[in-house]
């Protein structure tokens, strides 16, 4: 989750929400990192999960990660849980809840849908609150800006 927590502030220093995720193998090597990137992409599925698991399944040379870990800073959205699924990780860990949007428990629970063919074990609220931290810093400095014109 460091690593995770370390990818989340390079997102906050570019002007994306911090969100940031590592994906690791059986023997816990990094396969890849990243973290959102939608204001500087311009791409609204250019979250942090989805971006690691791109590069993870690159660096694999196979869209199957299956052994793999999904860390992110962040309980995932409907999106970033599909994927996932599609991924067929097999454990997701994240940090803070995101009782907006969430789709490990929070709104919807995408990944222990038991009618869906792949479900990850996860694990939750893993430094839940320094990934919370972030975020409510991030949100708390966007809206003491002055909009833009």
């Amino acid at each position: 989750m460091r690593a995770a927590l370390e990818e989340a502030a390079v997102a906050s220093g570019a002007g994306d929400v911090p969100v940031g995720a590592v994906v690791v193998d059986a023997d816990q090597r990094v396969l890849a990192r990243a973290h959102n990137r939608r204001e500087a992409d311009g791409d609204p599925t250019a979250h942090a999960e989805v971006l690691a698991l791109r590069a993870a399944a690159a660096a694999r040379g196979s869209w199957r990660l299956a052994g793999c870990t999904l860390v992110v800073t962040l309980e995932p959205c409907t999106m970033c849980a599909g994927a996932t699924v599609a991924a067929r990780v097999d454990r997701l860990v994240f940090g803070a809840d995101d009782p907006k949007a969430g789709a490990v428990g929070s709104l919807w629970d995408v990944v222990r849908d038991r009618r869906l063919n792949h479900r990850p074990e996860v694990v939750a609220g893993v430094l839940a609150d320094e990934c919370a931290e972030l975020l409510r810093a991030w949100f708390t400095t966007r809206r003491q800006a002055p909009p833009l014109r």
